[in-house]
């Protein structure tokens, strides 16, 4: 029926065009400025909180395992958006105002910290113990083994689920429109809500979102095939 409308009605099927042509720059525009600097310093700074978490999972000191389970858990038990808008709108009644792109930048370094410290984990886990030894019998340290030998190790099995979260956090930076952090979806929301044209500009920033995360595949695809020269077939 929609389609039948806009091939009846040639003006419609013109306005239609103009409307998609005059939203792609400032939806282009909330991509750059906001969609992928969200995700490229949230995705930094969740590494860098998932490293510590992880190396806090495998600790013989306890409270630190305790607290990197909680920290774990309860994020990864509890929605994103739930997260973020504890953040944003429940912080402000107990004194705590944080404005929407900080929010934002601290409700994904948190989610993306947790569940990317589970893959770290599980990465150094699957390195077999005889590579722990091997630094021992170096004379080399825990840290040190850790650092020279584990980690680099551990590194190349975790990217590619790795570049798999990166990519998933393009998507769900889509969140950060509803604590009115002006990205590319916000942008789409804010034009719909003045042409009522939703299926046109959501289709749209679907679309935009789609060649995005198919851009960052390929990047993917090229690291894998890069990493995959150092390994033994």
């Amino acid at each position: 029926m929609y389609l039948n409308n806009i091939i009846i009605d040639p003006e419609r099927l013109e306005r239609l065009i103009e409307i998609a042509q005059s939203s792609l720059l400032p939806m282009l525009k909330g991509a750059l400025y906001y969609t992928l600097p969200l995700t490229l310093i949230t995705f930094t700074l969740g590494l860098v909180l998932a490293i510590f978490t992880a190396l806090a999972r495998i600790s013989t000191i306890k409270p630190l395992q305790w607290i990197a389970r909680f920290y774990v858990s309860v994020i990864r038990g509890t929605p994103l958006l739930v997260q973020l808008f504890i953040i944003f709108y429940g912080l402000p009644t107990i004194g705590i105002t944080i404005n929407p792109f900080p929010s934002a930048i601290i409700g994904f370094s948190l989610n993306v910290g947790a569940y990317a410290s589970e893959i770290i984990r599980a990465a150094i886990l699957s390195i077999p113990k005889a590579q722990w030894e091997a630094g021992y019998t170096l004379g080399m340290t825990y840290s040190q083994t850790l650092k020279r030998i584990i980690l680099p190790q551990a590194a190349r099995v975790s990217i590619p689920p790795l570049s798999n979260t990166f990519i998933s956090l393009v998507k769900d930076t889509s969140l950060a429109s509803l604590i009115l952090v002006t990205e590319m979806f916000r942008k789409a929301q804010e034009i719909a809500s003045t042409t009522y044209e939703f299926l046109l500009l959501y289709s749209e920033a679907a679309l935009l979102y789609w060649i995005i995360c198919f851009l960052l595949s390929i990047v993917q695809q090229n690291i894998e095939g890069r990493l995959d020269r150092y390994v033994a077939k």
